[in-house]
C-alpha cells in the first residue's frame, strides 16, 4: 500500500512508543494502518477484534507477531476453559430459571402485577448488565427498567424484589462444574475482568473502540503500566450506547490522530457524510476519493434499504415480499418473530414472554400504552404494523426470507450494516425528522426541532454504506433543516 500522510503520522507516532486514539472515519482502512503499524515493528502484540470474523480475517492480514483475538478468546484462554462443562447448557425459559433460584410469587408494583416469569427475566437481564459493566459488585442500579414500571418508586420497589435473587444468581455462577443459571460467555469475560489480568504483550490494538463495553474497556486501559495502548475507532458511530457499550476514545489519554481519506466513495457522498458530522460534533471530517464518483440519486432497486427500526424493516421487507423480490434481512428473522409470537400472545388473551412485553396482560392495554403513553411511543409502529397485517401475516414473510447470497435485496437497520456496505443504498422512510417547534421563522413557517446526537450517528452510519449511489429517500429533510448546512454545501439547507 502506498500510505497516506495521516496513515504515515499514524506510524511515526506508534514508533515513538505513545498511546494512541487513532479516529477512523467511514472506509478510510483502518485495518490496513493497523497492519502497517505492527508491521513496522518486533515486539509482540495482540489485536482485539470486535468479534470472531474480524480476528479471523485479522489473522491472515497481520504479521506472525501479532496475534489477533475477541475479547472472550483472551478471557476463555485465561478463564472460561474451566467453566467449559456449563457452556452453552440446555437453553430453557428464563421462569424456570427463576423457579430454581426462588421465584414463586407474583408482586404488586403500582397498578402492575409483576409475575415470577417478569421478575426472572428481570433478573437475567441485571446479571447481563453488570457483566457489561466495569463495576466489581452488583448493585441496584444494574436493575433494568421495565414497561410499564417507569417512574422511580416503582423502579425501587422492582429493585428492592430483584436484587437478592441476581446477586444468588451472580453467585450461582462461580461454580464450575454446576449450577442453575444457564452460563454464557459473557459470565466467564466478567470473572475474567475481575481478576484484574495482565494481557502479555508489549503493544495492544483495540478495534471498534467507540462501541466497546466498560468491562473491556477496564481491562484494556489496564494494561498501560506494561503496554502500548492503540485504540482505533469512529466516535461518530457511536451507536450502541443503549445496550451498554461507551466510547471510549472520548477523554482517552494517548495521543490524538485521525484518518479521514475515505476510500469506499466519492467527494460527494463525503460531503453528505460531513454533514451528519458536523450536527453530531464528530471530532473528523471525511474527504471523499476521486477514484470513485458516487451519486446521490434515486435508485429504483437498490442493492439494499437501510431501516432506523426493526420495526421499519420488517415494513420493507413486506413491501419487496408483495413486489416478488427476494428478500434478505440482515441478522435473519428471529426478531421480528419474536415480536409478531408476542402480539399473537397477547391478542389471543395471554401473556407473553417477551422482555419488552411481558407485563402487558392483554393487547388493548398495549395499545392504550403505545398511543397515550410517552415512554410508549417508540412501540406505536409495531402496534400500528401488527394492526394493520396481523401477526401471521408477519411470521409468513418471515417464513419467505431469503439467505442474503441468493437475495434481490437486502433489508437492514442502520445497526446491523455498521461495517457492511453496497453498491447502491436506499434510506427507508422511518428515519423521521425531529417534530416542529412552537416557534416561527421570518416567513412564518414552524421551526424545526433540534437533531439529537444520536440520530445524527445513526444517519452517518446510514449514508456511509454506499460505494456507487445512494438514494437519501427518508433523510431527505436535512437538506431543509436549520442544522443540514454545511459550509460550501451544493445541496444548501433552506434556512
Amino acid at each position: 500500500m502506498n500510505p497516506t500522510d495521516e496513515q504515515t503520522a499514524a506510524a511515526d507516532a506508534f514508533r515513538t512508543g505513545d498511546h494512541l486514539a487513532l479516529q477512523a472515519g467511514a472506509g478510510t482502512g483502518k485495518t490496513s494502518t493497523l497492519i502497517l503499524l505492527a508491521s513496522a515493528t518486533r515486539r509482540r502484540g495482540r489485536y482485539i477484534a470486535f468479534n470472531k470474523a474480524i480476528a479471523h480475517d485479522a489473522a491472515t492480514r497481520f504479521p506472525t507477531t501479532v496475534m489477533c483475538k475477541t475479547a472472550h478468546a483472551l478471557a476463555f484462554a485465561a478463564i472460561g476453559h474451566r467453566y467449559a462443562r456449563r457452556l452453552n447448557g440446555p437453553r430453557q425459559a428464563g421462569w424456570k430459571t427463576g423457579m430454581a433460584l426462588g421465584i414463586t410469587k407474583s408482586v404488586r408494583i403500582g397498578d402492575r402485577e409483576v409475575t415470577p416469569k417478569a421478575l426472572s427475566n428481570a433478573v437475567l437481564r441485571t446479571v447481563t448488565r453488570y457483566c457489561h459493566s466495569a463495576d466489581r459488585t452488583l448493585t441496584r442500579h444494574h436493575i433494568p427498567h421495565l414497561r410499564g414500571l417507569e417512574n422511580e418508586d416503582q423502579h425501587t420497589q422492582l429493585a428492592d424484589t430483584v436484587l437478592p435473587f441476581a446477586q444468588k444468581a451472580w453467585a450461582d455462577l462461580q461454580h464450575p462444574d454446576d449450577g442453575v443459571v444457564r452460563f454464557d460467555h459473557d459470565h466467564y469475560l466478567k470473572i475474567w475482568a475481575l481478576s484484574d489480568p495482565k494481557i502479555d504483550a508489549d503493544f495492544l490494538l483495540l478495534d471498534e473502540a467507540q462501541d466497546t463495553n466498560p468491562v473491556l474497556e477496564h481491562v484494556f486501559t489496564a494494561q498501560r503500566a506494561h503496554a502500548q495502548l492503540v485504540m482505533v475507532g469512529d466516535s461518530a458511530q457511536a451507536i450502541y450506547g443503549w445496550r451498554g457499550a461507551h466510547d471510549v476514545m472520548t477523554g482517552f489519554d494517548g495521543h490524538a490522530l485521525s484518518l479521514s481519506q475515505s476510500f469506499r466513495f466519492g467527494p460527494r457522498l463525503a460531503d453528505e457524510a460531513n454533514r451528519w458530522l458536523t450536527i453530531a460534533d464528530a471530532p473528523i471530517r471525511l474527504t471523499g476519493t476521486d477514484a470513485i464518483a458516487t451519486e446521490l440519486a434515486p435508485v429504483d432497486r437498490p442493492d439494499a434499504v437501510l431501516c432506523r427500526t426493526n420495526i421499519g424493516a420488517m415494513t420493507e421487507v413486506m413491501a419487496h415480499l408483495g413486489a416478488g423480490y427476494r428478500v434478505g434481512l440482515t441478522g435473519g428473522g428471529e426478531s421480528p418473530r419474536s415480536l409478531a409470537t408476542a402480539a399473537r400472545d397477547l391478542k389471543e388473551g395471554r401473556r407473553t414472554w417477551h422482555p419488552e412485553l411481558l407485563l402487558f396482560p392483554s393487547w388493548g392495554e398495549l395499545q392504550d400504552y403505545a398511543e397515550h403513553d410517552p415512554a410508549g411511543r417508540d412501540l406505536k409502529p409495531f402496534v400500528d404494523l401488527i394492526d394493520q397485517h396481523g401477526p401471521d401475516a408477519i411470521l409468513a414473510a418471515v417464513d419467505q426470507l431469503t439467505p442474503e447470497a441468493d437475495a434481490d435485496i437486502t433489508i437492514s437497520t442502520a445497526h446491523r450494516a455498521k461495517g457492511r456496505e453496497w453498491g447502491t443504498v436506499k434510506i427507508a422512510d422511518d428515519f423521521l425528522p425531529p417534530k416542529d417547534t412552537d416557534q416561527q421563522d421570518a416567513n412564518g413557517r414552524p421551526i424545526p426541532g433540534p437533531i439529537d446526537d444520536n440520530e445524527a450517528r445513526l444517519a452517518y452510519v446510514a449514508v456511509t454504506r454506499t460505494r456507487a449511489r445512494l438514494d437519501l429517500g427518508g433523510l431527505s429533510w436535512i437538506h431543509n433543516h436549520p442544522e443540514g448546512h454545511i459550509p460550501n454545501d451544493p445541496q444548501p439547507a433552506v434556512a
